[in-house]
């Protein structure tokens, strides 16, 4: 079996490379000697894949946080979203600040999963979701992703954390420290929101998320019930509420997922979203931000493999 062993070794701000001896023992122990490709900028990972692609590799570990992961799937895809080969697997490692297709997946909760993961010929399916935005100096984005994605409040709140230094040593405790003093500062927009190409009004929000599972921002569970592999994407909302109530009744209820429940916060499925606001708003896809606001989101179902135990 052929495999490309991807490495981000700046993933928790050096964290990942300080465990790659140790990651790199139990990949041996499964796969044989590996070779590791280490990445050295933003957008590597996706052309380590691609060459790693058309030289015959099928199978690829990504070892990293949710960035890593997301760029080397996108090396594995064609513009349409498609496989470029149907029997393309990638098998997440995680080691990096957040790691939540791992914890989806269950890599996180039980040892060396992961690593089994990788070296089984197992694999199950997952959604993908395809993001069209403005980029940051204002060209048209199109990406692809499998976890979430968030504008507003959220994307802020992610990007700010994925500047500071000493905040992303912490891991996933990162973006809960961050939440306080960002939401303090932050004002709501007039978004307006659509669904399955029917609008549902503009109302005055904090923040949006799309997502195809239900946890994210270091375990917290942000769509409850939401599923990677029912060809259905979950949307939560939450404005018309003082920052201070963002704070003292949403924001503690975010890890059981009971924020649902509030008055103010509206949920919704659907295979496709479109977004707008006259106000300058942040796009983050999968930990990374991409840009900003207009925003459209569809589902491809079960679109790429992962390796599975």
């Amino acid at each position: 079996m052929r495999v490309a062993v991807i490495v981000n070794p700046a993933a928790r701000k050096g964290g990942a490379l300080a465990r790659w001896p140790a990651i790199q023992a139990e990949l041996d122990k499964r796969l044989g000697p590996v070779e590791p490709m280490f990445t050295e900028a933003p957008g590597h990972a996706t052309h380590l894949a691609l060459n790693a692609l058309a030289r015959g590799v099928r199978r690829f570990v990504a070892v990293g946080g949710d960035g890593t992961v997301n760029e080397t799937l996108n090396g594995l895809l064609e513009p349409s979203g498609r496989l470029i080969y149907p029997d393309a697997v990638l098998c997440p490692v995680p080691a990096g600040t957040a790691n939540e297709l791992s914890r989806a997946l269950g890599h996180l909760a039980v040892a060396g999963s992961a690593f089994d993961a990788a070296a089984s010929p197992l694999t199950r399916p997952i959604d993908l979701m395809r993001v069209r935005c403005a980029g940051p100096d204002g060209r048209p984005v199109d990406r692809f992703g499998y976890l979430i994605v968030a504008l507003g409040l959220a994307a802020t709140i992610s990007h700010r954390t994925s500047q500071s230094r000493w905040l992303k040593k912490l891991g996933e405790v990162a973006y809960l420290l961050m939440t306080p003093g960002v939401t303090l500062g932050y004002r709501q927009r007039d978004i307006s929101v659509e669904i399955d190409g029917v609008p549902t009004g503009t109302r005055r929000l904090f923040t949006v998320m799309v997502g195809n599972t239900e946890n994210g921002g270091g375990g917290m569970k942000l769509l409850p019930g939401a599923r990677f592999d029912d060809g259905v994407l979950d949307l939560i909302e939450a404005g018309g509420v003082s920052r201070l109530e963002v704070l003292t009744t949403i924001l503690p209820k975010l890890y059981s997922g009971a924020h649902v429940h509030h008055p103010k916060v509206r949920t919704a499925r659907g295979t496709s979203f479109r977004f707008a606001s006259d106000v300058e708003t942040l796009v983050d896809l999968d930990g990374e931000m991409v840009g900003r606001l207009p925003l459209e989101v569809t589902v491809l179902p079960q679109a790429f493999r992962v390796g599975t135990v």
